[in-house]
């Protein structure tokens, strides 16, 4: 597994940040954890965009 992710840096570090993109816009879609932690005007601001 080590020679693997040795071998191939660039696209599991690319494959980490777009699973972190998503994961971050389900959570504002379905108001997670993050988007309860945000104040109240940028949460009605990104209710109004989705």
């Amino acid at each position: 597994m080590k020679s693997f992710i040795k071998k191939n840096k660039k696209t599991v570090l690319f494959s980490i940040i777009i699973l972190l993109f998503i994961a971050g816009l389900l959570d504002i879609k379905y108001e997670g954890l993050f988007f309860q932690l945000l104040p109240a005007s940028i949460q009605s601001y990104l209710t109004d965009i989705l």
